[in-house]
């Protein structure tokens, strides 16, 4: 199964200056449990603006450059190569950023999406998706302190 997971806004923004607009504690954790233990497939600038590998996960970064090299990273120049470099996982996801979201929107079984009920500022965002996928669950809007309302919900293609 390959499925996508990321935040977006209201306006599906996901970044600003390779950066996340938002700091949701609980949001990370929420992203930590749901790929721990499963490859994870992103672009460069998505590992560049993690900074470093992520543990308890087979990272698997997608560049034009051949000759790049991190250590506790495998290098793929295409979502088809990063996708057989995953294998037969019960479950590879895809975690941006945007261009590498575009490629394999059209191929993904499952999204899991944080809905943040706010409007940022941003030049990166989440391809529209549309009515060929179903809510299969969702929370009720977490509060935060001095933040965001944000509901984690789970779509799956309709067949």
């Amino acid at each position: 199964m390959i499925s996508l997971i990321v935040a977006h806004d209201r306006n599906r923004v996901i970044g600003y200056e390779n950066k996340m607009p938002w700091h949701l504690p609980g949001e990370l954790q929420y992203f930590k449990e749901q790929t721990m233990g499963k490859p994870m497939i992103m672009g460069r600038k998505t590992f560049d603006s993690i900074g470093r590998p992520l543990p308890g996960r087979r990272n698997i970064v997608i560049t034009r450059n051949a000759n790049y090299q991190v250590e506790g990273v495998e290098v793929a120049t295409s979502l088809e190569e990063a996708l057989k470099l995953a294998g037969n996982e019960e479950e590879i996801m895809i975690i941006g950023g945007e261009q590498i979201f575009k490629l394999a929107l059209p191929i993904a079984d499952r999204l899991y999406i944080t809905h943040i009920e706010h409007d940022f500022n941003g030049d990166t965002f989440f391809p529209i998706y549309g009515n060929q996928w179903i809510l299969v669950s969702k929370s009720d809007p977490i509060e935060t302190p001095n933040a965001y309302s944000y509901t984690y919900c789970i779509y799956e293609r309709n067949q």
